[in-house]
């Protein structure tokens, strides 16, 4: 007789009977995989922490440099005719300008000229870059530079190729509706940037394009006329008179530049000043830092009463020193401005242990920003007295830090993890062991008594057959 399922030939429940009694041999796996759900829980909270504890220690870092307070705006009474930009260095200031000359580049056009005609000689222009005073031209340091013009060439051609000298000037072809002109002009404003064009001397053909007179009014077959004078810019700046070659004078003072844009009838003021609003951006991020970090160890560490249970990580000690090493930090003292404590400026301490400004605190603290800013920069070389920028930065680092208490919490986290994945596994291959076991022994069971049921019932009918015969 084959047996095609284990209970067959016993006629137990033997897979009801291994199931219950694999179950017990797995017991040990609930409460592995309840701590595993815990230290998982706990691991992602501390990779909360982690990140806003690395958060608020970017927003102490700003406030302890000068960067995170000297931060400078600028303004100007009349921005279409002076801009301003300032940069990281520029110091609180008052400028009065007036412009009574802009810079320009100097801009020469040629006689027309029949659209695609060659030039009908082969020659030499030679650009030269210098000052013209009147009549008279100084050249610059900068040798000539030679244009080689062939018969062949139209304007567009000889643009082109002064173009790819590289000369200091810029050519272009204009085409007043008849004829195509040659404008050559400089490439930078300024006096110094002007230049005179010379021809290959007796070369007529050429003559049109050169420049050598800049008193002509009007273009000829014998040169070009000057349509525009290189001129610096002239302006006085609180009374000093200053010369510059470009409309942009950067740095006229530290950190400060001026963008010329027109002459002006009257004086433009210009003021440079701390922009308190960014001060009071960066001690705003620095609080809601500090905040979002403490409400996350609130939250984690308590207790309530109406589910009676606690937080993923009530009673852990990291948790707790961590919790109250930040507000003892926040609750202590600076030496080295006439504030000493942050509630001297609105930054007040609740009975949550968090952060609240008290704008009217911190409006007056910012009229006085030096001693506001050293509150937080101040380097004592002691963190018990530094400013609250360096505390909380340097405190910040340590607890992220590669050996730091936090990020070591987290690897004891993640190990712990591990060593329960391991020990569910051993658990459950325990498990699959004693089940196969089972499965063995109920299945030599079931033969066993399949063979003594077939006996028992050969036997009894013997015995039918026995009483008939004798009877």
């Amino acid at each position: 007789m084959t047996i095609s399922s284990i209970g067959l030939g016993s006629g137990l429940p033997v897979t009801s009977i291994v199931s219950q009694l694999v179950a017990l041999e797995k017991l040990p796996l609930q409460q592995l995989q309840t701590t595993a759900a815990k230290f998982q829980t706990q691991l992602s909270l501390y990779g909360t922490v982690k990140s806003q504890i690395s958060a608020l220690g970017d927003a102490a870092a700003l406030l302890a440099g000068a960067s995170g307070w000297n931060t400078q705006k600028a303004t100007s009474s009349n921005a279409t005719a002076v801009g301003v930009t300032v940069g990281t260095n520029a110091a609180s200031a008052a400028l009065t300008v007036s412009v009574q000359q802009l810079a320009q580049a100097q801009s020469v056009t040629s006689a027309g000229v029949t659209s695609g005609a060659a030039a009908g000689a082969t020659g030499t222009l030679t650009l030269q870059l210098g000052t013209w005073t009147g009549a008279s031209f100084a050249p610059g340091a900068i040798p000539g530079i030679d244009v080689t013009v062939d018969a062949a060439d139209t304007v567009s051609m000889i643009a082109s190729k002064i173009n790819s000298a590289n000369a200091g000037v810029t050519a272009t072809v204009l085409n007043d509706g008849t004829n195509d002109r040659l404008v050559v002009r400089s490439s930078s404003t300024g006096a110094a940037a002007g230049f005179n064009i010379a021809a290959t001397s007796g070369n007529a053909a050429l003559s049109t394009f050169e420049f050598t007179n800049s008193t002509a009014t009007a273009p000829t077959t014998a040169g070009m006329f000057m349509g525009q004078s290189g001129l610096d810019a002239n302006l006085k700046i609180n009374g000093v008179a200053l010369t510059s070659a470009t409309n942009s004078m950067t740095n006229v003072i530290p950190g400060v530049s001026l963008q010329l844009l027109q002459t002006t009838t009257a004086q433009v003021d210009i003021t440079v000043a701390n922009d308190l609003t960014v001060s009071q951006k960066n001690i705003q991020s620095f609080v809601d830092a500090y905040n979002s970090l403490n409400q996350t160890l609130a939250n984690s560490t308590a207790y309530s009463a109406a589910t009676k249970t606690g937080g993923p990580l009530q009673g852990d000690s990291t948790t707790l020193g961590l919790q109250s090493a930040l507000r003892s930090m926040l609750g202590s003292s600076s030496a080295g401005s006439t504030f000493t404590r942050l509630s001297d400026v609105g930054l007040e301490r609740q009975t949550d242990g968090s952060l609240k400004i008290n704008q009217v605190k911190l409006t007056s603290a910012m009229q006085n920003m030096g001693n506001l800013q050293n509150l937080f920069t101040t380097n004592n070389s002691n963190p018990s007295t530094d400013g609250f920028g360096l505390k909380v930065r340097d405190f910040a680092r340590a607890m992220v830090a590669f050996d730091g208490r936090v990020t070591n919490k987290s690897a004891a986290l993640q190990g712990s993890i591990t060593r329960n994945s391991k020990d569910q596994d051993r658990v459950s291959a325990r498990a699959a062991v004693v089940e196969a076991q089972l499965n063995k022994q109920y299945s030599a069971l079931d033969a066993q008594m399949a063979t003594l049921n077939g006996l028992n019932s050969y036997v009894t009918a013997q015995l039918a057959q026995w009483n008939k015969s004798t009877a």
